[in-house]
């Protein structure tokens, strides 16, 4: 429907129905060029809400798919027994579902590999963002965001076949043997030193140049400046890079997979070996187990709790994140 409207001395227009005469009158071709650009608002506005639903949809599809099996698992097997056994032996004909021994080789490799990255990771990031000149960093970040790119069954060979004999037995002298904790952790920290030196650099890097002029106008110099005051404006996306590579190294499989070892026990000291939760995962989850019975829902059970061990690091990090976070 249209609606014409005429006045004294001038030819009828037609407006389209709904559009106020006077508005449409005034400019035709700029409402409705206008308009065009409100209806490509809001297309892109659905897509943009769709893509956001899509990925919550699929986190709570993934923690479903997980919650299912392990039901049928704790069924057989009681949390207690689950959460505080310290053996590890679901194929055995005398079976047992302790998982912290898959536990104490996850946090093991986790923090070795913590220790390496961290301090790495945060040192070439503040060289880049703070002293690197522009034509060094434009060749050094690549280079660094190269180690990203590595599979990591490469570096689970790297870390099996020299990190742990020629490394760590030869030049260290730190009898290890083929397998340990202590190898698959300290390749680990070189695998995720990328995350937190490319992450904290760029939340250095955003820290507005105002702040750095007002240090060195007080007389700070550049160390100081970074120390004081670039570091603690950045300290929120440096926090969010460490979860990251955190969550990242909990969940790898490959290097841990073949230098930890698949020895399920409570390891007590970096050198001994130990399996992880994603270890395990990897090795059983080879087709052999049948659906439905305990030791294939056992893949579930230790998925599940991966899962929430995730869910709860990167909950407490957000939660810390937002107190510590600076708005300029």
């Amino acid at each position: 429907m249209s609606s014409t409207i005429a006045t004294e001395g001038s030819s009828s227009q037609t407006t389209p129905q709904g559009v106020d005469p006077d508005s449409y009158n005034k400019d035709p071709a700029g409402f409705l060029r206008q308009r065009r650009g409100r209806y490509g608002e809001r297309v892109a506005m659905v897509a943009l809400v769709g893509s956001a639903g899509l990925s919550v949809l699929v986190t709570i599809g993934i923690f479903f798919a997980l919650l299912v099996p392990s039901l049928e698992f704790l069924r057989e097997i009681s949390i207690r027994e689950f959460l505080t056994g310290d053996r590890w032996a679901p194929t055995f004909a005398d079976a047992s579902f302790g998982v912290l021994p898959l536990v104490t080789g996850t946090m093991w490799t986790t923090v070795i590999g913590l220790l390496i990255a961290i301090p790495f990771g945060l040192g070439a990031a503040i060289y880049l963002a703070e002293y690197a000149p522009e034509r060094v960093r434009r060749f050094l970040k690549p280079v660094l965001e190269v180690l990203a790119g590595i599979p990591s069954v490469v570096y689970g060979y790297f870390a099996l076949y020299f990190v742990a004999p020629t490394v760590l037995n030869d030049l260290l002298s730190v009898e290890v043997g083929t397998f340990s904790v202590l190898a698959a952790g300290l390749v680990l920290g070189i695998m995720i030193i990328p995350t937190v030196a490319s992450l904290s650099e760029d939340a250095m890097s955003a820290v507005p140049q105002s702040l750095r002029q007002a240090s060195f106008a007080l007389g700070a110099n550049r160390m100081r400046t970074t120390l004081r005051v670039v570091f603690p404006a950045a300290v929120s996306g440096i926090t969010a890079s460490i979860v990251l590579a955190a969550s990242r190294a909990v969940g790898e499989t490959m290097i841990v997979a073949l230098a930890a070892g698949t020895q399920a026990q409570v390891v007590s000291s970096p050198t001994e070996p130990g399996q992880t939760m994603t270890g395990f995962i990897a090795q059983t989850a080879t087709g052999e187990s049948s659906p439905g019975s305990l030791t294939y829902n056992t893949l579930f059970a230790v998925g599940l709790l991966l899962f929430v061990v995730t869910l709860l690091m990167n909950v407490v990090a957000g939660s810390i994140v937002r107190r510590i976070r600076e708005v300029y």
